[in-house]
This record gives C-alpha cells, sequence and structure tokens, in this order.
C-alpha cells in the first residue's frame, strides 16, 4: 500500500506539473498547445553562443575535458536566464553547473551552501585555479568582510563567487543590503543553492535557516537561480520549487545509480569489539595502499570510542563530532582531505557535500535514519568513478535508537522503517531500493551489491507460531499496564518459555530461534504492522515501547502468516568478502600512478596547502598513465593551459624519470570491484583477468600499450571512467 501510495503521489505531480506548464501558456497569451511543448522539448543541448567560451573555461581553467551526462544542458539554461533544479547524484559535476557560469556571466554569483567545511573547501579549490572566490562566514575576519562588502556596494575589487551560509541570508541585514546594492547595480549575476533538499521539511536533513531562502527571488526576481541536490523524491522536488519561488523552472533529474559503488549489508554483533575487528579486518584487507574512508557512528562517544580501537588495531584515524572545537574539526578535515590520516570516524556532522574524489569505502558502524539519508552519506565514496565500498552493518536493536530520534519528524518512521527493510531483504538487490524510492525505473545491478554478486541459499522460515506467542505476550504485559522495549521483549519471551518447561510447544518455539533470530522477527512484525513503536520522554532520554499494531488482531487470529529470510550455509562467501576479495586495490594502481599520487601531495604542500587532488584528480592520474605524454602541449590537452602552466614541468619530469627507471612498465591499473581469477595467457605473455560472478555484464581492464587504442575509446562511450564491456572485446 505504501509503494502504491508513492506511486499516486508521482502521478499527482506530474499531473500538478502539465497543469502548471498549461496555465503558464495561457496566462502569456500565447497558443497552450505550443506553450506546452516550449516547456517541456527545449533543446538545451543545441549550440549556443557561448560555447566556444564555455569550453576553453572547462579544459583550461578547471582541466576538466568533456562535461559529464546533464552538465552542458544544465549550463544554457542557466546561461539563458532560466531559474534550474538539479537533481544529480554525488560526484556527477553539480559545482560545475554553478561555478562555470559564474565566469561567463560578468558580477558576482553568490554560492548558499550549509557547511563551513564545504565552504573552505570550494573557496580553497577555486583560489588555486586562479578564481576570485571568498567567503562570508563565522571564521571570515573584519578585514576581509569590509573587504568583500565593498566589493558588493561599489564593485571595488574582482569577486565572481561568493560563498554564504545560509544563517547569513536570513539574519544578517546588513549583508542583504549590500546585495540590494550589488543587485541594483547589475553585478549579480547568479544564485546558486547547494544541498537544496535541506529546504524542505520532507528532505532527509531539514535546515530551519533554509526555509527563509524563498526571499532571494522574492528580492533579486530577474537573476537567475539553481538549486542543487544529490537527493530529492518527487515530493521534494515540488517543496522546493513552492519554497524557493521558482515554480517556473527548468529541472534536471539525472539517475541515482552510481555503477562504481558495491553495496554490502552485514550483520551486526552484539558484542562492540567483535563488530571494530571486522571494520578492522575489513579495512587491512582491502585497503593495504592507505586509500582514504569514512566511518559512520551514531553518537559521539561511539566515534571517539571506534576511532580509538581502530588506531590500536594499526589503522590511521581521528573521530569528527560537533561537540569538538571548530579548529579541532578543522585541522582533523584538512589532515583527512590531505591523505595524511586514512579514516576519519564521524557523526552525520561530518561529510555534507565533501570535495574529496577519492574515498573508497565508507562503512556505517550504525543504521542510518533514511534510505535518502544512507544514499547521500555512502555517496560520499567514489566520487572520482572509480570502484568504492559502501558498508552497512546492521542489529535490529540499532532500530529503536533511531527511532526515539526521528519519531516527531514528518514521516520519520516510514523513512526508517523502509531502510530497515532494505536491511532485512537478503534476495532483493540493494540498488533495486534506490531506484524504488527515487521514483526511477529499475536498472541493472551488474553485480555490484552483495545480494545479486554472491551466491546464497536463502530459506524462507514460517515462525508465524512463535510470531503469535510474541504478540500474546505484548498483548498480556498491556494489560498489566506493562511495557517493554524491544531487547527487553525479547528476553521476556526467551524467559517465558524456559520456565514453561512443562510446555513442550512453548519450550520448543523457545528452542527453534537465536535471540538474533527473535530480533529479527520484531523488525519483521514492526514493517508488518502487528507492532507499533510508542514513545516515553524521561529526564535523559526518549524511549521506544513495543505495542500491539493494526494489523495484531489478523495475526493472532491466524488470518495472517509470517516468514523471515534466513540464509543458509553462505559463511564461505562472507569470509572471502571480509578479507578483502571483493576489491584488489594492490593492482588498481600502476607504478606511475603511485608516484604520480606521491607528485601531486607534494605540490599541494608547495602551493599553498590546497588539498591534492586539486592538483591532480585521479581521472587525470588515469590520463597521464594511459597516454604518458611526453611534451607541454600534450600535457595540455590532458591538463588544460592553467594546470599545465602550474604543474606540468613536475609532471613531464615525473613521467620522463618514471619511463627511464621503468622501461618494461606498462601502464594499465583498472581492477574491476568483482571477484576474479588470475590466469596467464601463454599467447601474449601477459596476466588477464576473468570474472567469475555470475553478473549479467563484467569488465576488463586492457593493460597493453597495443590493445589501449582499442579499448579506451570503447571504454570512454561508455561511461565516464575508462572501463570497456567484455562484449564489446571478444576480438582482442
Amino acid at each position: 500500500m505504501l509503494e502504491h501510495q508513492e506511486k499516486l503521489y508521482l502521478q499527482k505531480s506530474d499531473l500538478q506539473s502539465l497543469l502548471e506548464a498549461c496555465k503558464g501558456s495561457t496566462a502569456s497569451g500565447g497558443n497552450e498547445n505550443s506553450g506546452i511543448a516550449s516547456a517541456c522539448v527545449e533543446n538545451w543541448a543545441r549550440s549556443f553562443e557561448w560555447d566556444r567560451q564555455a569550453d576553453d573555461i572547462r579544459m583550461n581553467v578547471f582541466g576538466i575535458p568533456t562535461y559529464r551526462i546533464n552538465q552542458q544542458e544544465i549550463i544554457n539554461a542557466v546561461m539563458s536566464g532560466k531559474d534550474v533544479i538539479v537533481i544529480m547524484a554525488a560526484g556527477g559535476g553539480k559545482s560545475l553547473c554553478y561555478q562555470l557560469p559564474a565566469l561567463l556571466r560578468s558580477g558576482t554569483s553568490l554560492v548558499v551552501s550549509p557547511l563551513l567545511s564545504l565552504i573552505q573547501d570550494q573557496v580553497m579549490g577555486l583560489v588555486a585555479l586562479g578564481i576570485p572566490a571568498s567567503m562570508l562566514t563565522s571564521t571570515t575576519s573584519k578585514e576581509e568582510e569590509k573587504s568583500i562588502y565593498k566589493v558588493l556596494e561599489k564593485g571595488e575589487g574582482e569577486l565572481r563567487v561568493l560563498y554564504v551560509t545560509p544563517e547569513k541570508i536570513s539574519k544578517s541585514k546588513r549583508f542583504m543590503s549590500k546585495l540590494e546594492k550589488c543587485n541594483h547595480a547589475g553585478r549579480l549575476s547568479l544564485i546558486a543553492i547547494d544541498e537544496a533538499h535541506c529546504c524542505s521539511q520532507w528532505g532527509h536533513d531539514f535546515r530551519p535557516d533554509y526555509k527563509n531562502l524563498g526571499i532571494l527571488k522574492t528580492q533579486f526576481p530577474k537573476v537567475p537561480m539553481i538549486a542543487l541536490t544529490a537527493t530529492a523524491t518527487q515530493r521534494v522536488q515540488e517543496d522546493l520549487k513552492e519554497m524557493l519561488h521558482i515554480s517556473r523552472c527548468v529541472k534536471f533529474v539525472s539517475s541515482v545509480n552510481r555503477p562504481n559503488l558495491f553495496y554490502e549489508v552485514r550483520e551486526k554483533s552484539s558484542n562492540g569489539m567483535a563488530v571494530i575487528d571486522d571494520i578492522a579486518d575489513f579495512i587491512h584487507g582491502s585497503y593495504q595502499n592507505k586509500e582514504s574512508g569514512i566511518v559512520y557512528c551514531f553518537t559521539r562517544k561511539e566515534c571517539e570510542q571506534v576511532g580509538k580501537e581502530l588506531r590500536q588495531r594499526g589503522i590511521s584515524a581521528e573521530h569528527y563530532h560537533a561537540d569538538m572545537d571548530a579548529k579541532t574539526r578543522e585541522r582533523v578535515h584538512i589532515r583527512w582531505s590531505s591523505n595524511k590520516i586514512q579514516v576519519i570516524v564521524g557523526t552525520v556532522a561530518f561529510g555534507m557535500g565533501i570535495n574529496k574524489p577519492d574515498v573508497r569505502f565508507v562503512i556505517h558502524h550504525s543504521l542510518s535514519k533514511s534510505l535518502e539519508t544512507y544514499y547521500q552519506e555512502s555517496g560520499r565514496a567514489g566520487r572520482d568513478g572509480l570502484p568504492s565500498h559502501c558498508l552497512l552493518y546492521f542489529r535490529p536493536a540499532d532500530l529503536p535508537r533511531q527511532s526515539s530520534m526521528v519519531f516527531y519528524e514528518h514521516a520519520g518512521l516510514q523513512n526508517l522503517y523502509a531502510i530497515a527493510r532494505f536491511c532485512q531483504s537478503k534476495r532483493t538487490c540493494r540498488r533495486a531500493a534506490f531506484f524504488r524510492h527515487f521514483g526511477e525505473s529499475l536498472q541493472e545491478c551488474n553485480g555490484m551489491c552483495d545480494n545479486c554478486a554472491f551466491s546464497k541459499e536463502i530459506k524462507d522460515v514460517d515462525v508465524t507460531p512463535h510470531a503469535r506467542s510474541l504478540l500474546s505476550l505484548v498483548k498480556e504485559m498491556q494489560s498489566n499496564d506493562q511495557r517493554a522495549t524491544l531487547l527487553q521483549l525479547v528476553d521476556n519471551w526467551k524467559t517465558k518459555h524456559r520456565k514453561e518447561g512443562t510446555n513442550v510447544a512453548a519450550s520448543e518455539l523457545s528452542k527453534d530461534l537465536k535471540k538474533e533470530d527473535v530480533e529479527q522477527m520484531i523488525i519483521q512484525l514492526l514493517l508488518d504492522g502487528a507492532l507499533k513503536e510508542e514513545f516515553q520522554h524521561t529526564a535523559y532520554a526518549t524511549n521506544a515501547y513495543l505495542a500491539l499494531g493494526s494489523m495484531s488482531k489478523q495475526l493472532l487470529q491466524g488470518q495472517k502468516v509470517v516468514r523471515l529470510e534466513m540464509v543458509q550455509g553462505s559463511k564461505a562467501n562472507s569470509q572471502n568478502i571480509k578479507k578483502g576479495a571483493l576489491f584488489d586495490n594492490n593492482n588498481t594502481h600502476s607504478g606511475l600512478a603511485l608516484v604520480l599520487d606521491e607528485l601531486r601531495k607534494e605540490l599541494s604542500q608547495r602551493h599553498g596547502s590546497i588539498f591534492p587532488h586539486a592538483v591532480l584528480s585521479s581521472q587525470h592520474i588515469t590520463m597521464l598513465c594511459s597516454q604518458q605524454p611526453t611534451t607541454r602541449d600534450e600535457i595540455e590537452k590532458l591538463l588544460g593551459k592553467r594546470k599545465a602552466e602550474q604543474y606540468g614541468k613536475e609532471v613531464l619530469q615525473c613521467i620522463k624519470t618514471h619511463a627511464f627507471q621503468n622501461p618494461e612498465s606498462t601502464s594499465g591499473q583498472w581492477v574491476s570491484p568483482k571477484k576474479k581469477k588470475v590466469l596467464q595467457d601463454d599467447n601474449c605473455n601477459k596476466t588477464t583477468e576473468k570474472k567469475v560472478l555470475k553478473a549479467k555484464r563484467t569488465f576488463v581492464c586492457v593493460s597493453s600499450s597495443d590493445d589501449e587504442s582499442k579499448g579506451h575509446d570503447k571504454a570512454s562511450d561508455d561511461a565516464d571512467f575508462h572501463i570497456t564491456p567484455t562484449k564489446t572485446l571478444k576480438n582482442t
């Protein structure tokens, strides 16, 4: 019924959009049918007068060889003066969609962003590219603030991009006054709202100050506005239009699919040290080259504890949460972004919109509060398009910890139960859950989640007698004015049946299921509506208690069956994943790639302590390893003029030195994130990889120089990163 309700909401939104288009065309006095056509069929991919200049800035300033999906169309719509909503997955290149128009349009562009760390990252990156950018935040000095206000008010000096927090818009009358003067003089060129889902109470990360951003369109109606986010359901999208006052906007929705991310859910042990041991084994086994990662925890105390335990297990890790002072947080963030520490252990206070593209893994020590939140947090992995791992540890007892925090939010429990279903399922593709949630048609997973990649023997176990017995216990407790939390109910049920030794049937019920299975059954009863959560506030916390739900009567009367999905004999598979067989990161870097990685770290320190990925991105390193340029012109074609001027000499020297020292080296470095066998090919005297998963589509890397010319061109047509489908390489 909930899925059907969501489909009806989507149909309603589509009809409302069509109705708005009809009203808009009628109000403008034009032909109604032609109005709808122009609203729906505008070709933003056609040629525009600014194309050549945009291409020049994209390549020679930002060092980006080609546009990603929808980027060019979005930029054209903004340059045409349209208001735009952009829904684009993390790593899709949202920043370029407003940064490039900011350089194409004259004047100052205003960017509203929710987090100080993100603003600092963006400003540092733009300044490193020679773009006049600044920020107005709590950390801005009085002198710098005075200089910025002078630019806004009188146009003295050059400022192309100005970043502010939403609090500056809602609480600083002085700033709004300066902004009005800037607009009156024709120097306010663009308004960008980053992480726009924070505007909506239906969004997973609502921020009250974002509610007031509608004033920007009211005050500056002729300035184009672009609102960007990685996650927004149809309901949130409609909310954004209304709150930002951009009902006639152009909307670009990209796929939520992140094909380079592998999603996995593991059962979480009740023993806290065992969980940390498993995390440490995973990191040591899979990421021996110290690739960056994030571990998310539920509480600040857990953050500190997990960080400490990981350090004791030989992993370079530091914690990050809101209780730390600003300078300490900034220091940890910079050390992690500069690859001086491997793992950052944070609460949700860390990470929204982080600008680090080479995060190889994101681990959730505890359950997220919704599928949207999990998609956003796990999406911080693999923004460079390279294979990355998203691992979530789930234990039913974690659910009431979250429910007691979200029950008062709009659809808070509904959203929480959706991710609980995601974790409970041992058959359904993990990606399919995201597609359904965001109203997108299903796509192939290609073996990139645990349920699709690894063969498991799943058995549907009928636990209806156990469920009826448990509901009877809840009913009995309610009649005696007693209450129980999830864990208390498990203990009470097991204890009751142990005491009823003379009742053979009752005793057998207790023996049939382990404690973990009973917890899983209770979650299933919650999801089915046979149980419900009720909340009681104390002086120190909010507790979640279990009570009979609306569907309990049917189950007690024998009209409903309860089944649990249980895995039989899959222990070998889980061990293989634990040992890191999923990713062979030792083979993901050629020798030259490692040398270039060290070079970018050195150059980042030399050029004002910017982040290494701002010097050379992972895509840049891939192209340099593949083509191994030998002249300045060849470097410029790969990196653009600005980066070639700044770093070209050192990069060329690095490549030449490596080629001289390693004349036999090859450049292949891609390994698909799947299990593989390594076979020796006697005909060509090299190692080739053969995937053995039952995925519908597999990928191979072509590593010899002869094959690169055949493989890489096809790969670039197939994806943003260099992956080539095996079906196109049969002859190779």
